[in-house]
């Protein structure tokens, strides 16, 4: 018997010789992306079913704001904390009844305004989801989104559509090059009619004029005038929502707390 295993023993330890599912040298391999583009899909698919989440409010907002930051930081972190707890009362993320949960809070799961919109939702006894992302300097998810709804993804495509195919509105609270991103492909997506029409409100004008100016686009002939119509502003959280049953959100009233 010992013959015959040594015999066979280069045939055993070859890579090749390996149960494919269980050979990460094959499943991180150059042909292996699109497999691994389907696993990231749905991993996360099954758990928010599980849940029941039929459709999520998004919010994004700059992971360097600080509960207790410079300047206005404070006043974004305390309207995005305020935004999750208000959507999550109001919009269905409470109901327990065997519904399916609605306008659940979703964030990039980090930081900042991120995680103010988790843990308004947290503090309401609300579930919400981080679709956090693996970067260069690692990130981590925030210690408000639901355990069981915190995902990682590697690819930021994966992350963003996820983000998008459950969104039935979009709030943007200040910040940089990773909320513009985001902002921009959830409206372009819009504009070119790619996906459905979604509230979108910007949380502080002031803020998002000194930013990027549509009037410019518009008057330079790179926009349509309609295309004003795909985002408004709101002062605070509360204008937010009010933005939001405007243009089509329900408020479950069952829900209030």
């Amino acid at each position: 018997m010992t013959d015959v295993l040594s015999a066979n023993a280069a045939q055993m330890a070859s890579p090749s010789y390996r149960l494919a599912a269980t050979d990460q040298d094959f499943l991180l391999s150059d042909s292996m992306r699109g497999v691994r583009f389907l696993l990231e899909y749905a991993k996360a698919e099954e758990a928010l079913r599980r849940w029941s989440v039929r459709s999520t409010i998004v919010v994004f907002g700059g992971a360097r704001v600080r509960e207790n930051g410079p300047g206005r930081q404070a006043f974004w972190y305390e309207q995005a904390r305020n935004f999750g707890r208000i959507a999550s009362q109001r919009g269905g993320a409470l109901r327990i009844t065997g519904d399916a949960r609605d306008n659940v809070i979703a964030t990039g799961g980090g930081p900042g305004i991120m995680e103010a919109a988790n843990r308004g939702a947290t503090e309401v006894g609300a579930p919400s989801i981080g679709f956090n992302i693996t970067l260069p300097a690692e990130q981590e998810p925030n210690a408000y989104s639901t355990p069981d709804l915190t995902f990682r993804f590697h690819y930021f495509a994966m992350r963003k559509m996820h983000l998008a195919m459950r969104a039935k509105a979009l709030v943007v609270l200040p910040g940089g090059f990773g909320t513009l991103d985001e902002l921009f492909e959830i409206v372009t997506l819009q504009q070119t009619g790619k996906a459905p029409l979604t509230p979108t409100v910007l949380i502080d004008e002031q803020y998002w004029r000194s930013v990027f100016s549509v009037d410019a686009m518009l008057e330079h002939g790179m926009v349509n005038p309609r295309d004003l119509e795909l985002f408004c502003y709101a002062r605070d959280a509360e204008d937010a929502w009010a933005k939001l049953e405007e243009r089509g959100i329900t408020c479950h009233a069952s829900a209030r707390i």
